[in-house]
């Protein structure tokens, strides 16, 4: 069985193979083996741990209703945060702690941390997606709440094939409320040649809230407003024979604003400078020379051979990939001798990666053994514009036009290099002991690097010259261990108890480059009195120890899952709410919690669920346990669910309820419940879906504006990021198969 499962799928911080080469695999046995667990074809049956499967069939049923993939991959995902409707997927943690985001197992997260992971792919590209839930050993940094590999299409069967689909998406709140789409693929399969190729295209309009009110641009992250997304696809893949098979992917994204109206801050900046937040409202004429969206390109090439090296299996994957980030026109103000300016900028964030996975796995009786090597290189660069101050005035914000290209973090160059071994044995026919261990080392270098206030101030005539912050190299080790049992009971539920550590890195352009500086007044220059600096700040590791035990069944109609875990950690990342610098803190963080889900379907077509997170989030202060500040903690969950599928028609009502989240300075995150409904027909020539978000036009902000209006309370303009859910939504598509 493990040959046959081989050659399907490889994740690496991992790799993937998408399933192409045995048209046998029936869907349950595809939806029984993941990589994501152990980075080799693994049962689920053989993981102690809490693994889920969202499969291409709930992927399309809730993106062909209308429902992004942030919002998807929190209703179906017990672990995983409410996310925001907008760009980022900040915040949005698992077990309250940040996730390693992966496409066909190529990390998308990046030592410079930028939360845009989910704004990578179109969901008509995705095959299925595998989560694992806590803190993961074997995959590096990052992983410390839980890791997400989306598994991209590859040709589903022999000879010429596609897919078509059209959709439209509106609130009927306004004359812009509306969104369009379109997709098509083509794919060809031979007895050894595989390809497909994937085009989805999207172009949104404006976003209104229950109260038929225009939602203000988010300034912050950047939204989806006005927004053109372009995803293009190509994979392909050739099987030598029955041991060999070589896989390649090539992906172009897209995702940028495209309109003229975006946030009013009024006349000559009047809501930002005066805090009044009466001026701020939605008006056209928006314009920047600068991109406001995202653009990546990755490119995968990976084999895999069974029987080789002393019959083991070799698993390889090569793969680069590169992304500019650019965000939206953000007011700030400078110190001058004339005194304090209101100005506008943005900023502008490229990251270049490229990585060699190597994996070895031999079985012997009772025993399997999985070692193998990680080699990373990254760059990162960070610039930004400031604007023309003079038309900036005159349009509120409006017209940004560059007048400075400055340095907004200082550029770093990281080489990872890390080694690893898991193995699993079978202490008794039905007790399995998994244990492994992962050593890596991380060499950092930034750059010298001034100040980015600093070089605002000397080009606009405070100051001739500054002095530069030193950079330097940075080195740090990390051993990363794992150890669980796994009592099988049989095939169809299993327990298990697990200790795993993960660790997440403090982002060295946020970490360095802000420093205390003094204008001399004889030489004109500002010189640097003090500063966070590698040579006197090395960077460190932040291990996390994760306690988990659960317990899984599948048996007939009944599937559920349920674990409790226990995470904790000697040190805290922090935002300084002034400079938005990281900090490492030596304060405790403990998380506690359960994460479960249960379904169960009859055999006349019904089916109902419920799935749901219970997290309490902890800071130690000098030994008091005080509740985690919201920006970065988590709110406890519920989500319902009933469907029913009758012939061509299927019907799906779900319901989502955050609940209410306070710490112990008295912000607050709202509680609040949407519901969408499903409705689907399929006939001779395609299918049709229609989709209901927020049936009920809730009226309620987003877990991501609470948590901006706390990171950024120093600007004393709450409104300026009260950000609403979106109102009642309508989604209708249709979708051709050939």
């Amino acid at each position: 069985m493990k040959k046959q499962y081989a050659a399907a799928a490889l994740l690496a911080s991992g790799f993937v193979f998408s399933q192409t080469g045995n048209d046998s695999l029936s869907s349950k046995s595809i939806e029984d083996v993941v990589i994501v667990a152990s980075r080799k074809p693994t049962k689920i049956s053989e993981i102690p741990g809490t693994v889920w499967v969202v499969q291409k069939e709930k992927i399309q049923e809730q993106a062909k209703s209308g429902v992004p993939i942030k919002e998807m991959l929190a209703i179906l995902i017990p672990s995983m945060d409410i996310g925001p409707q907008g760009r980022t997927n900040y915040g949005q943690n698992m077990r309250g702690r940040s996730a390693l985001v992966m496409i066909d197992g190529v990390s998308l997260n990046s030592i410079r941390a930028i939360s845009r992971q989910l704004d990578a792919i179109d969901p008509f590209n995705i095959e299925r997606i595998e989560v694992l839930s806590g803190a993961s050993s074997i995959y590096g940094g990052n992983a410390t709440g839980g890791i997400i590999n989306i598994i991209t299409k590859t040709p589903s069967k022999k000879g010429i094939s596609g897919e078509t689909e059209l959709g439209v998406r509106t609130g009927f709140m306004g004359k812009d409320d509306h969104d369009f789409r379109a997709a098509q693929s083509i794919s060809g399969k031979g007895e050894k040649l595989f390809g497909r190729l994937g085009i989805a295209y999207q172009q949104n309009g404006g976003v209104y809230g229950a109260d038929q009110k225009q939602l203000l641009t988010d300034i912050t992250q950047t939204d989806l407003q006005y927004n053109q997304t372009i995803d293009v696809l190509a994979t392909g893949g050739y099987q030598f024979n029955n041991k060999n098979k070589i896989t390649a992917s090539l992906q172009y994204y897209n995702s940028k604003f495209n309109g003229d109206r975006s946030l009013y801050l009024g006349e000559n900046l009047g809501a930002f400078t005066t805090k009044n937040p009466n001026l701020l409202e939605m008006k056209d004429g928006f314009s920047s020379d600068k991109n406001v969206g995202t653009e990546r390109y990755m490119g995968t090439v990976a084999y895999s051979g069974n029987d080789i090296l002393g019959g083991q299996d070799l698993y390889v994957q090569f793969a680069a990939r590169g992304e500019k980030l650019g965000f939206y026109p953000f007011p700030g103000t400078v110190a001058l001798p004339s005194g304090n300016l209101s100005y506008m900028s943005s900023s502008q964030q490229n990251t270049y990666y490229s990585g060699l996975k190597a994996l070895l796995s031999k079985s012997w009786k009772g025993l399997n053994v999985t070692y193998g090597i990680d080699v990373d290189f990254e760059k990162f660069e960070g610039n930004q514009s400031v604007y023309d101050i003079g038309k900036t005035m005159s349009s509120g914000g409006l017209i940004n036009e560059t007048k400075y290209s400055l340095g907004r973090y200082p550029a770093n160059h990281s080489k990872s290099y890390a080694g690893y071994a898991q193995a699993k044995y079978n202490i008794l026919p039905k007790l399995q002991l998994n244990a492994g261990v992962r050593y890596q080392n991380i060499n950092v270098e930034v750059d010298d690097f001034i100040g980015s206030v600093q070089q605002t101030q000397v080009a606009m005539g405070y100051g001739s010259s500054a002095s530069a912050i030193p950079g330097g190299k940075s080195s740090y080790n990390m051993t990363l261990a794992n150890a669980g049992l796994l009592y099988k009971f049989n095939e169809q539920h299993q327990a298990w108890a697990t200790f795993s550590q993960g660790v997440s890195l403090a982002d060295p352009s946020k970490y360095y480059g802000i420093g205390v500086y003094k204008l001399n007044t004889i030489t004109n220059n500002w010189d640097v009195t003090s500063s966070i600096n590698v040579q006197e700040q090395p960077l460190q590791a932040i291990k996390t120890n994760q306690f988990e035990v659960g317990y899984r069944i599948n048996k007939g109609g009944l599937r559920g899952q349920i674990a409790g875990f226990y995470s904790n950690s000697d040190k805290t990342v922090a935002v300084d709410r002034k400079t938005f610098q990281i900090l490492v803190n030596d304060l405790k963080l403990r998380n506690m919690g359960i994460e479960a889900e249960v379904s169960y379907s009859l055999d006349n077509g019904v089916y109902f669920g419920a799935s749901g997170l219970l997290i309490k989030s902890e800071v130690d202060n000098n030994g008091d346990w005080l509740k985690q500040e919201i920006y970065n903690a988590s709110p406890s969950k519920l989500v319902t669910y009933i469907g029913y599928n009758i012939k061509s028609w299927s019907f799906r009502f779900q319901s989502l309820q955050n609940f209410k989240l306070k710490d112990d300075i008295n912000n607050v995150i709202d509680g609040y419940n949407t519901s969408d409904l499903m409705v689907g027909y399929r006939f001779d020539w395609g299918k049709f879906n229609l989709g209901i978000q927020n049936v009920f036009n809730t009226d309620y902000q987003t877990i991501w504006s609470k948590r901006s209006q706390v990171l950024y309370a120093a600007y004393g303009l709450p409104a300026l990021f009260d950000y609403k859910g979106r109102g009642r939504t309508f989604n209708l598509s249709y979708t051709f198969d050939f």
